[in-house]
């Protein structure tokens, strides 16, 4: 008998992968947002897709759903084109600098459309493995003299680098999310006698996805109960 025929295991009892999983919680997402699922539903079905453990026990989620049985996603997806000129402000939404000295970003926070950072006989650190991203595109602007900027993402978003350096270095891991949704940071910059780094920090994921889903649930529910409350004041003449 064949071994390699021996020990083949269907499709459907492959382990599942993080990427498996993300790709079912993105149709969940959606089906929620059609409302082709109710809050509770989709709840219930998030909590069974993260305890899953191979892709067969994942399709039993989505095979109610249109996306079922539409053909499978392209392993790649194409990085949003880079924002125009005028299209993200020039004023940052955050400053990090530092000047003989270090200066850090990094844990929960809200993550805006521009970042600056600026390095001058010291050392900044921006981490945004555990960021809140509010918009998609994020351009950091990365400025080290003498200095040294250190910038990490998730592994899960897109990376881009525009730059150079002048006796230093500069250097940009590109990354490409399988997810069209995902994340995109551009980094720009120079290092002048200095080193400006971006890279992703291995095993740290975008992890609010659930956490948008939420928002976007109790947005919904706003809307409802607003609507409730007009109809109410309208029936009762004030």
């Amino acid at each position: 008998m064949d071994l390699q025929k021996q020990t083949e295991a269907p499709v459907s009892e492959l382990r599942a992968s993080d990427a498996d999983r993300d790709r079912i919680a993105g149709i969940l997402r959606e089906a929620l947002a059609e409302g082709r699922l109710t809050a509770d539903e989709h709840a219930e079905r998030v909590e069974g897709v993260l305890a899953a453990k191979t892709v067969g026990e994942l399709d039993v989620f989505i095979r109610d759903l249109p996306a079922a049985h539409q053909r499978p996603a392209p392993a790649y997806t194409p990085v949003p084109p880079r924002p125009t000129p005028g299209a993200i402000p020039h004023e940052a939404d955050a400053n990090v600098v530092a000047v003989f000295s270090s200066a850090v970003r990094r844990g929960r926070w809200r993550a805006g459309r521009r970042i600056h950072a600026y390095s001058v006989f010291g050392s900044v650190e921006i981490d945004l493995s555990e960021a809140i991203f509010e918009y998609q595109q994020v351009v950091i602007k990365a400025v080290s003299v003498f200095g040294d900027v250190q910038i990490r993402v998730p592994e899960n978003v897109s990376l881009r680098g525009t730059g150079g350096g002048v006796l230093g270095n500069f250097e940009v891991d590109t990354l490409d999310s399988v997810d069209s949704q995902a994340p995109v940071v551009y980094v720009d910059g120079w290092a002048v006698l200095g080193n400006v780094e971006a890279r992703p920090r291995r095993g740290k994921r975008v992890a609010d996805i659930l956490d948008r889903v939420q928002d976007k649930v109790e947005r919904k529910l706003e809307r409802v109960q607003d609507k409730v409350d007009r109809k109410l004041r309208k029936h009762l003449g004030y």
